[in-house]
C-alpha cells in the first residue's frame, strides 16, 4: 500500500476543511463573537465581517451583494429556491408548472415532488440521454404558459456529467421563466458567474470545496420573486431569518475564493489524475463501465458500474483496504437499490447495482490512483466468486 493509512476518495460527498479557511474563521469564534444583528462594538465587528464574505462571494458570482443569500447547507438552499420561487409564482397567478430532471439531487427531486404531492402543482420531467446529459430543447419543449420554475442541476453528483446550462438558461430567459440551478457539485470547479450562466437561482454548499460542514448560499437575482420558508427575523433581507452563522459564513467565502482562484491549475491536475483513473480501472476490470460523459464531467470525478458486483460488498472490501470511496445506490436494511440516475440514463437493473464512485480531492496523488487500480481487480474477483449468477463477458 501507499505510505498513507487512507486514501480518500469521496470528495463529491465532502471535503477537508482548507487549514488557510480554519484560520479565516478562528477570530470569529473567540475573538469578535457578537451577534451581527446588534449595535454594539461586538456586534458591529461581525456585521463587517458578514459583509465582507457577502462582497466576496459576490465578486466571485458576479451579482451584487444583496443577492447573496446565506443558509446552513446546499439541501436548505435547494429548498428555499424551490419552495420560495413556486409558491411566489402561485400566489401571483404566475403558474403551478414546474421543470426539472430525473437526475437531481433529493433535494430538488424531493422538494418539487412533495409540492406536486401536496400543493397541488404539476412537474415535467425532462429525460437524458444515455451519459445523463439533458437536452436544452427538450427543456424548451417543456415550457408551458403557465411554468413557474425550471431546476436544472449543474453538474450531478453522481456521474459527474456537466449540463449546457448556459443554453438552458437563455430558452428559461427568452421565455420569461426563473432558472435555477443546483451547483453544489460544481462550487469549487465550474464557472459559476450568474450572467454567463444565464441563472436567477444558485445553490451552493461550503463542505463542497474545503469549507465546513453546516453552511451554504444561494443566490437570488434582483426582482426574482421569493417567498420566505424560514420566518421569524429579518435577516437576510427577509428571506432567511435566523442569526447568522458568522465564523462559517466567513469560512464559506474564504474557501470560495480559494478554490475558484486555483479552480484553473487544480482542475487540470484533477483532471491528469481522473484519466489515469478511468484508463487504470477500464483495463484492469475490462468489463466495467465508465458512467457519465466521457468528456463532459467534472474534472475528479470518475464513476463506473461493474458487472456481478453490489456496490456494498465493494465499499466494505475498499475500506478495509484503506480506501473511501462511495456508490451511486443506497443500500438500506441490507436491501441494495439501484440509482434513479443509473436508471434513468438506461443502465440495466442488476447493472447499476454495481456503481461506484471515485471522486479525486487536493489531498490526492498519482500513486494513490495506481493503488486503486491495482488492488480492484482482487476485490472484484472474490465478489464475483461468491455471486452464482455472474457470468463474465468473454
Amino acid at each position: 500500500m501507499t505510505e498513507k493509512q487512507e486514501i480518500y476518495l469521496d470528495h463529491s460527498a465532502s471535503t477537508p476543511v482548507d487549514p488557510r479557511v480554519v484560520d479565516a474563521m478562528l477570530p470569529y469564534f473567540t475573538q469578535s463573537y457578537g451577534n451581527a444583528s446588534g449595535l454594539h462594538r461586538q456586534a458591529r465587528a461581525s456585521a463587517r465581517a458578514l459583509d465582507q464574505a457577502r462582497r466576496d462571494v459576490a465578486e466571485t458570482l458576479g451579482c451584487k451583494p444583496k443577492e447573496v443569500v446565506f443558509t446552513s447547507c446546499g439541501s436548505e438552499s435547494d429548498n428555499l429556491a424551490i419552495r420560495g420561487a413556486a409558491w411566489a409564482a402561485k400566489l401571483a397567478g404566475k403558474g403551478h408548472h414546474l421543470i426539472t430532471s430525473p437526475i437531481e439531487h433529493h433535494a430538488v427531486s424531493h422538494t418539487i415532488h412533495q409540492l406536486c404531492e401536496k400543493h397541488d402543482f404539476e412537474q415535467t420531467v425532462v429525460s437524458v440521454d444515455e451519459f445523463g446529459l439533458i437536452n436544452p430543447n427538450d427543456v424548451a419543449q417543456a415550457i408551458r404558459p403557465d411554468t413557474a420554475l425550471i431546476s436544472i442541476i449543474y453538474a450531478n453528483n453522481e456521474v459527474g456529467t456537466i449540463q449546457p446550462l448556459a443554453e438552458i438558461g437563455a430558452i428559461a430567459r427568452e421565455r420569461g421563466v426563473p432558472f435555477h440551478t443546483d451547483a453544489v457539485q460544481g462550487g469549487g470547479y465550474l464557472d459559476l458567474n450568474v450572467d454567463r450562466l444565464n441563472v436567477d437561482l444558485l445553490s451552493l454548499s461550503g463542505h463542497k470545496f474545503y469549507a465546513p460542514k453546516g453552511v451554504g448560499m444561494l443566490y437570488v437575482r434582483q426582482g426574482t420573486r421569493l417567498v420566505s420558508q424560514q420566518t421569524g427575523g429579518g435577516h437576510e433581507g427577509n428571506r432567511r431569518a435566523g442569526t447568522e452563522n458568522v465564523p462559517y459564513i466567513v469560512g464559506l467565502a474564504a474557501a470560495l475564493k480559494l478554490a475558484q482562484g486555483e479552480r484553473e491549475t487544480e482542475n487540470a491536475r484533477l483532471a491528469a489524475l481522473r484519466d489515469r483513473l478511468v484508463g487504470g480501472m477500464l483495463a484492469a476490470i475490462p468489463d466495467a463501465q465508465l458512467t457519465g460523459h466521457p468528456t463532459q464531467r467534472l474534472p475528479g470525478h470518475a464513476s463506473f458500474v461493474i458487472p456481478g458486483v453490489e456496490a456494498d460488498g465493494l465499499l466494505m472490501h475498499l475500506d478495509m483496504a484503506g480506501v473511501c470511496a462511495a456508490s451511486g445506490s443506497a443500500c438500506t436494511t441490507g436491501m441494495p437499490e439501484p440509482s434513479d440516475v443509473l436508471l434513468a440514463m438506461g443502465l440495466e437493473y442488476t447493472l447499476a447495482l454495481g456503481a461506484l464512485r471515485l471522486t479525486l480531492g487536493r489531498s490526492n496523488t498519482q500513486a494513490d490512483v495506481d493503488y486503486v487500480t491495482r488492488i480492484l481487480p482482487d476485490i472484484v474477483t472474490k465478489l464475483r466468486a461468491s455471486n452464482p449468477v455472474y457470468a463474465p463477458i468473454v
